[in-house]
């Protein structure tokens, strides 16, 4: 019996590969955007972006030479896929991401980006032919509408007053929604058939993204303005540091994971359930959580399962 028992949770753990490892960096990264929020006050979001990839590369190089991953052998298509899913996605898709926080709250542009997942299974259904059953589209819009529940509830201390250049901040957020999902496809289509990991093609990603970020840095001329000064105290590197293990590193190895193994759409769902995570760090800070935010879990819980259960 514990034999049957073993196998069968061996089998279960793997099929669910991709989905675990989804909900394993949403979680992450809303650990993560919690500190990223304290940090976008203290380092533009260029400048964020870039010194979080630069990290995350440090880390990634370091496993990738403990695990003894070297050198391997990827053709020249899933190559290209990856490193231009890297600048679509993690350059221009996180930027604009950080930069929309600034100007509209988190709230407000975790709400924008349930439009991804969607827009990711469209694309991957007309690039891809990743067609999904009528249950699995329930399932996503099931968990799309507990996130939106959760995130769109009214925060007391907020107001259409507080926002600053909110049009701008709308226009950041649908870019970076729309920039995740055509990234989200690209990798799905060099990882889905080939024989490339998931660490090598965090790696390669997160390159591309921080060599273009440096590009833009400099076409910008604000290398002067690069304010290293900002990083001089250890409370505010520990945090960076720490942020960017979770966020960066471990979510994007997770995400391309995630990616490999299942089905785009049904990816991107589960990655965007970061909301739900934060619920239990506003609980444990002391923050009071509202009924409506509880009831949207579960509702999201409820697409979560259905997906799961369809798989």
């Amino acid at each position: 019996m514990d034999i049957i028992f073993n196998n069968y949770l061996k089998l279960s753990v793997t099929s669910f590969k991709g989905e675990i490892a989804a909900l394993s960096a949403a979680c992450l990264w809303a650990v993560a955007s919690v500190l990223y929020g304290r940090l976008g006050e203290r380092i533009p979001p260029l400048q964020l972006n870039l010194i979080k990839g630069i990290i995350a590369i440090a880390l990634l190089l370091l496993t990738i030479v403990i695990s003894g991953e070297l050198f391997p052998s990827i053709a020249p298509l899933p190559l290209c896929l990856i490193l231009l899913s890297g600048i679509v996605g993690v350059c221009l898709g996180d930027t604009a991401f950080l930069a929309a926080i600034n100007s509209l709250g988190a709230r407000r542009v975790l709400l924008i980006g349930t439009l991804a997942p969607p827009m990711t299974a469209i694309l991957a259904l007309i690039f891809l032919q990743e067609r999904l059953n009528l249950g699995a589209w329930c399932g996503i819009l099931l968990t799309i509408l507990g996130v939106a529940w959760v995130v769109t509830e009214r925060v007391p201390s907020t107001s259409e007053s507080d926002l600053t250049h909110p049009w701008q901040g709308i226009c950041f957020a649908l870019l970076a929604a729309m920039a995740n999902a055509t990234g989200g496809v690209l990798s799905r289509a060099a990882l889905a058939n080939t024989g490339v990991s998931p660490l090598w093609a965090a790696l390669l990603r997160l390159i591309a993204a921080v060599l273009m970020l440096l590009i833009w840095v400099l076409c910008r001329k604000q290398q002067g303005s690069f304010q290293l000064k900002i990083l001089q105290s250890p409370r505010v590197i520990l945090v960076t540091i720490f942020a960017a293990f979770c966020g960066t590193y471990l979510g994007i190895w997770l995400q391309q994971t995630a990616v490999k193994f299942t089905a785009a759409g049904i990816a991107f769902t589960l990655l965007q359930t970061s909301p739900l995570f934060v619920i239990p760090i506003a609980i444990w800070i002391g923050e009071k959580v509202s009924i409506r935010a509880i009831a949207g879990v579960i509702v999201a819980i409820a697409g979560i399962g259905l997906l799961f259960y369809l798989r």
